[in-house]
Order: structure tokens, then sequence, then C-alpha cells
């Protein structure tokens, strides 16, 4: 009879919302088993106490969405580089035709070559961040007293159960004596 500790957070619609069973305050949080045996409603500061619960955190997860981040960012980094290696060559194909004109006397081509720096310039103020979603921790365990409670909880309302079947029952009772007095 014996649940696991481990509880998936859960939200429902704001209709559904119902009491704290710590603060009885309306919420919308739900913890629920991963067998859907047992849930409960709670407040989402509740969740932060560390009396109350703590989060189980997936490390392979965590270890793999840094390792994601780290490859965009070298990704990033490879592309600015890349981006600023091809500026210093045109700058200095840019200086090698300047001095190849003057050589030749003619200045014709100035005014053409300032429009490609600046039209090559822009591109480089990309923006690649990516929307952050919800961080906070989906899975918790409760602390001994509270996961007792709900076993407790549980054990007991299997009981109420088992003594109402049981009075419903005609085999329950004793039968009435049928012999003389």
């Amino acid at each position: 009879m014996s649940i696991p500790n481990v509880w998936h957070l859960r939200r429902v619609a704001e209709t559904s919302s119902k009491a704290c069973d710590i603060c009885y305050k309306p919420t919308t949080t739900v913890l629920i088993t991963p067998d859907k045996r047992d849930f409960f409603y709670i407040c989402p500061g509740h969740l932060k106490d560390k009396g109350f619960c703590s989060p189980i955190i997936d490390e392979a997860a965590v270890a793999a969405k840094k390792k994601e981040e780290m490859d965009r960012e070298v990704e990033r980094l490879k592309k600015e580089f890349e981006e600023k290696q091809r500026k210093k060559k045109d700058k200095e194909r840019s200086k090698d035709k300047e001095k190849d004109d003057k050589k030749d006397g003619g200045d014709k081509e100035k005014p053409e070559q300032s429009k490609d720096e600046t039209s090559s310039s822009t591109p480089a103020a990309e923006d690649t961040t990516v929307p952050k979603v919800d961080e906070a921790p989906r899975i918790f365990a409760l602390h001994k007293s509270f996961h007792q409670k709900r076993i407790d909880r549980l054990r007991n309302a299997e009981i109420v159960k088992r003594n109402r079947e049981r009075l419903k029952s005609p085999t329950a009772f004793p039968t009435v004596p049928m012999g003389d007095l």
C-alpha cells in the first residue's frame, strides 16, 4: 500500500482551482504520483519551501542542456570570428584596390566601396537568443512527514471503503437465533 515518493507537477485551469492542502488558498498547481493514484493541490510557494519538498533534478538532462548551450555558444562565436576575418580580408582587398587606383590616378570607385562596407556590417547584428522556457523543476520528493501523511490518508480511505463494504454485506452480521427459549 506504499506509494513512491515521486510527485509530478501539473497545472490545471483557473476554473478547476481548489484549496491548497497546507494553507487552503485557491491554487491551480497539483502534485500527482506517476501512477496517478494520489494527487493534491499545493501553492507554488510551498514547492519552494525546503521543509516541504525537494526537487528531483535529472543530472543527465541538465548536463545535456549545458552541452547544447555550449555548442550553440561555440557555433555563434565561430560565426562571429569568420565574419570578422571576412571583413578584415575585404578591408585589405579594398586597400590594395585603393593603392592600385591611386597609382592609376582614378578615385572613381571610392564612393561605391563605402556603400559595400555599410551593407556588410548590418548582418553582423544578428541576435540568436532562444526564449527561455519555465526552468522550474517538475518532479519533487516530499519530506518524510508529509509523505507519511499522504500514505496514512490513502490507508484510512481504503479502510473506510472496506468497512463500508462489510456493512453492506449480509454475512457480516450473525443470523437471528431460530430455536426456542
